[in-house]
């Protein structure tokens, strides 16, 4: 079998350790995410003649695929399996599809928005004001969880949203599951949410000295061989460990990105012999067809991960034609011209999406504007060579490097974002055209209708009265508007 060097490195250091491991291709795209209680065993049974003989085509075709394989390891195959969800809904790798339903885990969820908040079992993650903990890797650790919680910090179980005394007149929890009973007064509505707040930080893994005193209760209990309750506190310490001790170890997918990032940002520092870290990235691309419709974009990212309120949107305005370079230099000189006068912070490194010419373009604009010293790299997509003087050799940095990955990430997001803008704005203009094909609306008219009314939409929307309302239309003119927008319509349904 024909396994790539760098494979063949990382499978004679494999620990035998439970984990995931993620296989990428030659382009350094993740293209399969596995767990596994002892990577060493998992991962090289991939590679033994006897796997590929049997296996699948799909396996074949994965094993031929991988050109690196990374590691997240754990300490429990619970939280591999955590993590390989993570992993799989994150990067959505093309080979796997064990998690394509999107089976979900159990969540906990603590309803923090009502005046007196209890805990549920649920399995969709909702944007209203909730506190949310999990997945959990087991639905019974879950359950006891939740049923220890209720009663060691007292919470309630009714579900009224403000539970009163005729509540507690078909309720006994606070007498057989230490309900602290807010309902009837016994605490008050500030004490009882202490007591929420208290549980919450329970399951974030700040209270684990709670599970010390429930196994110095469970060994109190085999001390006076009372065992049948030893062995419920044994298996309610086993449920706690594997829901509040994982939380706080489990590598969830943003920590695995951001370790990532930050180790990119460091090499980059190194190997563009940058004068400091590149804190701030800023990335430019440019979007058009022959000139037309010409569009710039800049996205930035702030220790390697993107930050997106950040990002701007520019049309080119002094070009004509398709002049690329002249497009980057006009983005350039505007955006720095402005930091500049505003004396704001420079990023700790330019890039921009081309060559040598872009760069040198780049690089003019920043020289005229007295920004020699600001750090400046191009990246060219086809061999993804990194320039970082236009004069020179560029860099080929490892096709599976942090470094460039970081690179590689920031340049596609900032070709995403201009090309959406580029389309935008053609749609924008192919729907307006719509109206210069209205027999008696001319250029004059169409203005018009389009500063009353908004936009095309807005004329879409509104009736044939408020159109003809507009100066210069009339009635008449407002229903052939109204019918050549109606078949119009029904022309791209």
């Amino acid at each position: 079998m024909n396994i790539p060097e760098r494979v063949r490195t990382k499978l004679k250091e494999l620990p035998d350790k439970p984990g995931c491991y993620l296989m990428r291709d030659k382009r350094g795209r993740i293209i399969y995410v596995g767990k596994a209680n002892s990577l060493r065993k998992r991962v090289q049974s991939y590679f033994r003649d006897s796997s590929l003989r049997r296996g699948s085509p799909k396996l074949r075709g994965l094993v031929r695929s991988i050109a690196d394989i990374d590691l997240v390891v754990v300490r429990t195959e619970a939280e591999a399996t955590l993590t390989e969800s993570r992993l799989i809904k994150e990067y959505r790798p093309r080979y796997n599809v064990s998690f394509r339903d999107d089976k979900r885990f159990l969540l906990l969820r603590a309803d923090l928005g009502q005046p007196f908040p209890r805990l549920r079992l649920c399995r969709v993650e909702r944007d209203e004001g909730s506190e949310y903990f999990g997945p959990f890797p087991s639905s019974a650790a879950a359950r006891a969880t939740v049923d220890f919680i209720e009663k060691h910090y007292g919470l309630r179980k009714c579900g009224p949203r403000i539970p009163d005394e005729e509540t507690h007149k078909h309720c006994i929890n606070d007498i057989v599951r230490f309900c602290s009973a807010p309902c009837i007064g016994k605490v008050s509505e500030e004490e009882y949410r202490e007591r929420v707040n208290e549980a919450c930080a329970f399951l974030r893994g700040e209270r684990l000295k709670v599970l010390q005193d429930v196994r110095e209760s469970m060994e109190d209990a085999a001390g006076k061989r009372d065992y049948e309750r030893a062995a419920a506190l044994r298996d309610t310490l086993h449920a706690l460990n594997q829901v509040v001790r994982s939380r706080s170890r489990i590598a969830s997918t943003p920590e695995i990105r951001q370790a990532a990032a930050t180790q990119g940002v460091k090499d980059l520092k190194r190997l563009l012999k940058l004068p400091a870290l590149p804190h701030v990235i800023e990335a430019y691309d440019i979007s058009n067809i022959s000139g037309t419709y010409a569009v710039a974009s800049m996205v930035c990212s702030v220790d390697g991960m993107p930050r997106k309120n950040l990002y701007r949107r520019f049309r080119i305005k002094s070009v004509t034609g398709s002049d690329d370079p002249a497009m980057m230099a006009e983005v350039i000189r505007r955006r720095y011209t402005d930091l500049r006068d505003r004396e704001s912070p420079m990023p700790g490194l330019v890039l921009v999406d081309g060559g040598p010419t872009q760069l040198a373009a780049a690089r003019a604009e920043l020289a005229q504007l007295g920004l020699v010293h600001v750090p400046t790299a191009g990246l060219a997509k086809r061999f993804e060579l990194v320039y970082v003087h236009p004069a020179e050799a560029p860099l080929e940095l490892e096709r599976n490097s942090p470094a460039l990955q970081v690179l590689q990430r920031l340049r596609d997001e900032a070709h995403r974002f201009a090309l959406d803008y580029h389309q935008r704005l053609r749609r924008k203009r192919i729907r307006e055209s719509i109206l210069d094909d209205i027999p008696g609306i001319g250029p004059q008219r169409k203005q018009v209708l389009l500063k009353h009314l908004g936009s095309l939409r807005r004329i879409e929307q509104a009736t044939e009265e408020e159109i003809a309302d507009v100066p210069g239309i009339g009635l008449e003119t407002a229903k052939l508007i109204k019918a050549a927008l109606r078949e119009a319509a029904g022309s791209t349904e």
